[in-house]
């Protein structure tokens, strides 16, 4: 069985006057966000033996927040493709990942991460938490889904199984809905 983990970026700041999109800083709030998800899930014992992440600010803060709040690091690889990628880069992305690799964290944005979960788990009618996902994504949301496959390269659409989707407002009510 492979775990894949979707941790779209927490909240940015538009404060911060840049000059490019890519480099977008988190606001507190995001920050604040970002360390209560991963203490979520380091309290709900969730791994990772791999770790992609997009080199935008705003992730880097987030994984930054993230891991104070997870207890430990993970050295994320940096791949420029999953900045605003579709899923279907997304999907590329993780069919790369090497077999060996059984529980992956894919690190980003959206509309891609949503659309990737959509894609990913089958629209039946019977995952309410697929609804709740495809309602919104928010910044800082949390995705874990599990697939009875061996090689990531044979992910397919409709095969995976939606495990939870934890969104910062789940956590504490003052981190939504515009979170």
């Amino acid at each position: 069985m492979k775990r894949l983990t979707l941790l779209r970026h927490a909240k940015s700041g538009w404060d911060d006057p840049v000059e490019r999109d890519f480099d977008r800083p988190l606001n507190a709030r995001g920050m604040r966000a970002a360390r209560l998800i991963g203490q979520h899930a380091r309290n709900l014992g969730i791994t990772f033996d791999h770790m992609i992440a997009s080199p935008a600010v705003r992730v880097a803060e987030t994984l930054d927040g993230f891991f104070e709040g997870y207890g430990r690091t993970i050295e994320p690889q940096w791949d420029r493709r999953i900045y605003l990628a579709s899923s279907a880069t997304l999907l590329d992305i993780v069919r790369e990942t090497s077999s060996d690799v059984g529980s992956l964290i894919l690190v980003g944005h959206n509309p891609g991460l949503e659309d990737l979960v959509l894609g990913l788990v089958p629209d039946d009618g019977s995952v309410p938490l697929r609804e709740l996902v495809e309602a919104k994504f928010p910044t800082a949301s949390l995705v874990s889904m599990c697939w009875q496959g061996d090689d990531w390269a044979t992910l397919g659409q409709g095969s995976v199984t939606l495990e939870s989707f934890t969104r910062p407002r789940d956590l504490d009510p003052a981190l939504g809905p515009e979170c």
